[in-house]
């Protein structure tokens, strides 16, 4: 995610970090190149274009804008939901652990075992969520706070953040068993539990569930036969500025259709996607700072204004 302060004038012009024009450049050019050809014959031969008006293409300007727009809510909608989904993975994984750590017996061994197991499971299950929405592999961030008589285990598992609150769930029963704690706190733990899971099963709404193909295709085709159409309509009126005028038509909405594709898909690694690695560090710092560990890893700071 791009977490630059608001740049100035000049460089918002020349600003490339985040924009999607290193996506979009070759159909601007193309248009671009399409325009001059076409201001150059309607030059050279000044009645080739006579019959054309630039009326039809301003209403199919302004239904284009309307759909495009509509698409970019859409989208914008669900990246959005994304990270208050993240965010209230903050929220509950805070709170569990200070549930955990507030009511679970620690005088005993025991206790002060289940204590830290837990809340180790709290950090993997957020590594594990992370990597199974980015479909990247999680061992190196899940295993490690895992116990190693679970490894075997977790390898195998179909959905491994889903696995991680089943065994989360086991140790809150292993903790009413052992009596731990109170019948109300092992409730109100199983309540963030559930949390969790809704968290994990929306997320996992989003990343499996795209904006429909139909859709897509109809904004990806319009905007095509728009911009592709346009130059004959402008170039009798314009001449020579044609061009420029077309590109800059091409730029907005070939942007737009790139953006909405960009941020439909929120949980991956582009400039725009949400910053999931900077989450997920920033739970593992709090829960083992919660725990008193004194060796926390560093936080994940953004790289030329770029936050992964």
């Amino acid at each position: 995610m791009i977490v630059w302060q608001k740049p100035n004038a000049f460089r918002i012009l020349f600003t490339l970090r985040g924009s999607v024009i290193p996506h979009i450049y070759p159909q601007v050019i193309l248009i671009t190149l399409l325009s001059a050809i076409i201001s150059a014959v309607q030059h050279l031969i000044p009645s080739s274009f006579s019959s054309y008006g630039a009326a039809p293409f301003t209403l199919m300007g302004i239904a284009l804008s309307l759909f495009l727009g509509f698409r970019n809510n859409a989208s914008y909608q669900r990246w959005w939901e994304a990270r208050c989904l993240w965010g209230q993975l903050v929220f509950e994984a805070r709170s569990f652990t200070r549930q955990i750590l507030s009511f679970i017996d620690e005088d005993s061994e025991d206790g002060r075992h289940t204590q830290q197991s837990m809340v180790h499971l709290t950090i993997a299950f957020t590594h594990a969520l992370r990597h199974r929405l980015r479909k990247t592999s999680p061992w190196e961030d899940v295993q490690r706070f895992v116990e190693p008589k679970y490894h075997h285990s977790i390898r195998q598992a179909g959905n491994l953040p889903e696995y991680l609150l089943r065994l989360m769930g086991k140790k809150l029963g292993y903790s009413r068993r052992q009596q731990l704690t109170s019948e109300l706190m092992i409730q109100n733990m199983d309540e963030r539990l559930t949390s969790m899971t809704i968290v994990l099963a929306a997320c996992e709404r989003i990343h499996n569930t795209p904006l429909p193909f139909a859709y897509t295709l109809l904004v990806h085709r319009t905007t095509y036969l728009y911009c592709f159409m346009l130059p004959f309509g402008l170039a009798t009126s314009l001449g020579w500025v044609t061009p420029l005028v077309c590109g800059v038509i091409a730029y907005t909405f070939f942007g737009l259709d790139a953006l909405n594709e960009e941020i439909t898909e929120p949980f991956g690694v582009a400039a725009n996607h949400l910053p999931l690695t900077a989450i997920s560090r920033t739970i593992e710092i709090n829960l083992l700072e919660a725990l008193g560990e004194s060796e926390l890893p560093p936080e994940v700071t953004s790289e030329g204004g770029y936050l992964q």
